[in-house]
């Protein structure tokens, strides 16, 4: 409301500065966070507004990834200085301004972090409850470990298949006393199932969507996890040895693995050759070439509280563009 009082004009409402926290929130929400970094930096009471969980709650790096090559030998991975730069920088500004409050974190599978990265965001993170990280390339054993010991309150993880799974299994059983949700992306043998088996048993959410996964493992899974309630293994490469040594793909479940699978709240199965996803597994033999596909296709899954949406605002296609290397 314009007053006009002896000539002059006076406004009635709140000065920026003087604005309710629950609005400034609301007004923040639609920033990414290139544009927050300053505004962060205006006052007290906004870099407080812009810390706020609402607008952390989900800290989605969907659409940052590494520029790398491949190489043949151990990491298998070689990523371009400027790139690890870029991406601590990132994460610098990042764990400033959320003070603390993320609670769910998505890398892509194609952003390679080093133990430093894990090591700072582990550090600034300490309430995280879902980790979605697809690429462990880099990353060593201690790292991962220390970073699980942190976050003790992790409910959630989605991860890459590992030379030894035992090791994670363990460190997530110890240190994280909630967890209930595991996401493995690429392979799943006999002896991951008897590690989470063995470590996880009170799992009640597992997905393999998409993964090349042995008939053994499946089995194995059915028979140990009694308080799983959710299992998917849609466009899953499900496959046994023959007598022979050959690997033989199977198609359709057997009668005792679908009764088991029946006592499950949801069982999510698809092996169908009419179907798009089965048949991209059957083209790339099991290993999933994401890179092949559109760029949301590794974000889907059956399972409602693992699927990951769409890009969150904090980091979209802007925000990916005004931060790229040059």
């Amino acid at each position: 409301m314009d007053l006009i009082i002896m000539g002059e004009s006076k406004w009635m409402g709140k000065r920026w500065e003087e604005m309710d926290t629950d609005v400034l929130v609301k007004i923040f929400k639609e920033l990414n966070l290139v544009e927050l970094s300053p505004v962060s930096q205006v006052c007290r009471l906004w870099r407080l507004a812009c810390s706020d969980p609402l607008i952390w709650g989900t800290l989605d790096f969907g659409l940052l990834k590494s520029n790398f090559i491949q190489t043949r030998a151990s990491p298998y991975i070689w990523v371009d200085d400027r790139s690890d730069k870029r991406l601590a920088k990132i994460l610098r500004v990042a764990m400033a301004i959320s003070r603390g409050n993320v609670n769910c974190m998505i890398f892509h599978y194609n952003l390679y972090m080093k133990d430093e990265h894990l090591h700072y965001i582990s550090q600034r993170s300490p309430n995280l409850k879902r980790l979605v990280m697809p690429a462990w390339n880099r990353i060593s054993r201690a790292g991962i470990c220390q970073a699980i010991e942190r976050w003790g309150e992790l409910e959630s993880l989605t991860m890459p298949t590992i030379g030894h799974p035992p090791y994670i299994m363990e460190g997530l059983a110890n240190s994280c006393k909630n967890f209930k949700e595991l996401k493995i992306m690429g392979s799943f043998d006999l002896l991951f199932a008897s590690a989470v088996t063995t470590y996880l048993p009170k799992l009640k959410v597992l997905s393999l969507r998409c993964s090349k996964v042995t008939m053994g493992a499946l089995q194995c899974v059915l028979n140990s996890l009694e308080h799983l309630e959710v299992l998917n293994i849609s466009h899953c490469l499900l496959f046994e040895m023959a007598t022979n040594g050959r690997r033989q793909v199977i198609h359709e479940l057997d009668n005792k693995a679908l009764e088991r699978a029946s006592r499950l709240r949801e069982f999510h199965h698809c092996q169908s050759r009419q179907c798009v996803a089965c048949q991209r597994m059957m083209l790339d033999e099991g290993i999933l070439r994401w890179y092949r596909y559109e760029d949301w296709f590794w974000r889907r899954d059956e399972v409602r509280s693992l699927d990951l949406k769409d890009y969150g605002r904090l980091f979209g296609a802007q925000c990916e563009m005004l931060t790229s290397v040059d």
